[in-house]
């Protein structure tokens, strides 16, 4: 296919951009002739993870679950975009675990927003529901995001536009032979 399978993990703060540039990553890959697949919140929770809810118990289980299926992708040659909050650095470094105990790369993306900033945007309503108290154990809100601290990719999403996000992730994959 020209091109090795890997993972590429966003993980951030609801509203940070995560999806919105994974699609951008998705479409320059796919104008390369590269064979990408997208994974988010969306189309894992409505199938595969449709009984979790969002305890801390469920939210481990959900990324898992999603580790191991980005794994089988990324081990097929895909290149697998996983775009979720995914809080917990432990969680995360689990699937970058089952990851390298497989030879296949994991590349976290780090997509950094201000919270004040991901407010302002909260494009599906979920930080206004949380403060108001309708929402409980909403990430950032009344329950913890860890920051990753050993991310292979860093966005500042207040601070670059779109292009050059995208632009920072196509030329990683490029400069490491993934593409």
């Amino acid at each position: 296919m020209g091109q090795k399978g890997a993972t590429l993990w966003f993980t951030g703060l609801s509203g940070s951009g995560k999806s919105t540039i994974a699609v951008e990553v998705e479409l320059a890959l796919l104008e390369k002739d590269k064979v990408a697949y997208r994974l988010d919140g969306d189309n894992i929770r409505h199938g595969l993870n449709r009984n979790l809810g969002f305890s801390p118990e469920d939210r481990t289980e959900n990324i898992r679950r999603i580790g191991e299926v980005t794994k089988l992708f990324a081990d097929a040659g895909v290149i697998s975009l996983c775009s979720f909050i995914s809080p917990y650095k432990a969680d995360r470094d689990e699937v970058r675990s089952i990851h390298l105990e497989h030879g296949i790369p994991f590349i976290e993306v780090y997509v950094d927003c201000p919270l004040a900033e991901a407010e302002k945007r909260d494009p599906k309503g979920f930080y206004k529901k949380a403060r108001s108290g309708e929402i409980k154990g909403f990430t950032g809100i009344d329950a913890p995001y860890e920051a990753p601290n050993d991310m292979e990719i860093h966005l500042r999403t207040d601070q670059l536009s779109l292009t050059e996000e995208c632009g920072k992730i196509i030329n990683f994959l490029s400069e490491n032979s993934y593409i």
